[in-house]
């Protein structure tokens, strides 16, 4: 039998992620519990197991009295001639160890100690789900769709179901049953009944979990995503940086042909990448965040968090972008509020005209703004218009 035991213990180990000491101590609560409902008390109650083996014996510790007529309860104490055939140095007064015999509980007592056991392994499978989910907390993972329940979908991870709900799911997509789905996980709960996992297909760090598995420079730190703004089942723009001059940032999340990101757009059921490097000039970035509109001349105030972008009357509609998307992506991107003007709206808004934006103890300097000019050099945008 205890060979038996300790095969189903190792089982349990492996299967359920539950630690044999667990387990060792669910059964000697068990067995206490049992001991209690059969003699009806468990202060004076020990039970020891042995490990290695899984041999296990219960102990009640009763103190020695002059005779059996002395024994007011017989859990508690014992006679000194009863003491003396378990120890012959016992005297009364000492407390000496009685084995009791597990075989003789009754079967309310067995199937009590069963239930604890049972429940304390359904305790600790809940907490090694938690434990293992909980450490994937923002983070992706990959799951099932398994069934529809409302409007919300349940993912199966494997070991456990998470919940994708209707506000996290992308509306361009269609989800059915046994397809599987790469997911973010959003939130893990301990709950009465188990871990309770949310997961979600919109959140933008998907797209950003997704590009630090796909790109090796991402994962070794070469390359850095810096900012990301993204509007599910659409359009997504990721800033990225290089921290060595010699690699291309953008060119290490695209890949040869395309086929990094085109991994990603095909996990994303087709939403279109723009990904743009990052610039510590805000004029510099919000240009690059526009793309692939071309722009005149942009003016950033970093104090007020604003920018004024003056782009060729053709190209107003793809700066703004089709319901304003591109613009809107750009201001999140970049974290500045974007006001995009054609050359004829901006030639005729006074508050637009460069000399207002002109320091008067040195007109070619702007006070306050950054200035990024497309028909300069690329070396005058560099050294562009400073503070």
């Amino acid at each position: 039998m205890s060979k038996e035991l300790m095969d189903a213990l190792e089982l349990l180990e492996k299967e359920k992620n539950i630690s044999k000491d667990s387990l060792f101590d669910a059964i000697e609560n068990s067995l206490i519990t049992a001991c209690k409902n059969n003699f009806g008390k468990t202060d004076n109650i020990r039970v020891e197991i042995d490990r290695d083996n899984c041999d296990f014996k219960c102990y009640a510790d009763k103190e020695v009295v002059e005779t059996a007529d002395d024994v007011m309860d017989p859990m508690l104490e014992i006679s000194l001639d009863d003491a003396k055939k378990i120890s012959k140095k016992a005297k009364v007064g000492d407390m000496v160890s009685v084995s009791l015999n597990s075989k003789e509980f009754g079967r309310i007592a067995t199937q009590n100690a069963k239930n604890v056991i049972l429940q304390k392994i359904r305790e600790e499978e809940r907490g090694a789900i938690y434990n293992e989910y909980f450490e994937k907390e923002h983070d992706i993972v990959t799951g099932v769709v398994q069934r529809f329940i409302g409007k919300n979908i349940s993912i199966n991870l494997g070991r456990a179901d998470a919940i994708l709900n209707e506000n996290e799911q992308v509306k361009t997509e269609v989800y059915r049953p046994t397809q599987r789905l790469r997911v973010y996980v959003l939130e893990v709960k301990n709950g009465s009944k188990g871990p309770r996992i949310l997961v979600s297909r919109t959140h933008p760090d998907l797209v950003k979990k997704l590009f630090e598995q796909e790109v090796a420079e991402i994962q070794d730190g070469t390359v850095e995503i810096k900012s990301i703004a993204r509007e599910a089942g659409s359009r997504t723009k990721i800033a990225v940086y290089s921290n060595n001059p010699n690699v291309d940032a953008v060119g290490a999340c695209v890949g040869v042909n395309g086929n990094r990101v085109n991994l990603i757009v095909d996990e994303l059921s087709g939403e279109k990448i723009d990904v743009i490097n990052w610039d510590e000039n805000p004029g510099n970035l919000i240009q690059n965040a526009l793309s692939p509109a071309k722009i005149v001349a942009v003016f950033a105030d970093p104090e007020e968090k604003s920018a004024k972008v003056v782009v060729p009357d053709y190209q107003l509609s793809l700066a703004i972008g089709k319901e304003g998307q591109n613009a809107r992506l750009a201001a999140r991107l970049t974290g500045y509020k974007i006001d995009i003007k054609s050359e004829t709206q901006a030639k005729d808004a006074p508050g637009f005209r460069i000399e207002d934006y002109m320091d008067d103890e040195d007109d070619e300097e702007y006070e306050g703004y950054e200035e990024y000019d497309t028909e300069a050099s690329e070396d005058a945008a560099d050294e562009g218009s400073e503070e």
